[in-house]
């Protein structure tokens, strides 16, 4: 997913579970609402929001920095969205 912005900053997974299924499914549901490509990434690697499958497979623990990245007529939308989404499992850096 090479060229999507970086709109959103990063943010860093409080959960002590990490960003484990229940959260990661709810997050999926929310980045498929949009028409922009969204993209999670993490340590150098870097999985479609949209796939449940490709989202657990960064197997993100506590501690973990991630940023998403989207890019499409609706990328701040979905960034505001997924970032909210993601407020009882991480906070925003910086």
């Amino acid at each position: 997913m090479e060229g999507l912005t970086t709109a959103g900053g990063r943010l860093v997974v409080v959960d002590p579970a990490g960003l484990h299924a229940g959260p990661a499914a709810r997050f999926v549901f929310t980045a498929s609402r949009f028409a922009s490509r969204i993209a999670v990434r993490e340590d150098g690697r870097e999985a479609d929001a949209k796939s449940l499958i490709a989202l657990l497979g960064l197997s993100i623990r506590p501690s973990t920095e991630i940023t998403l990245a989207a890019d499409g007529p609706d990328e701040d939308a979905a960034i505001t969205a997924l970032t909210a989404e993601l407020a009882p499992y991480a906070s925003l850096v910086g």
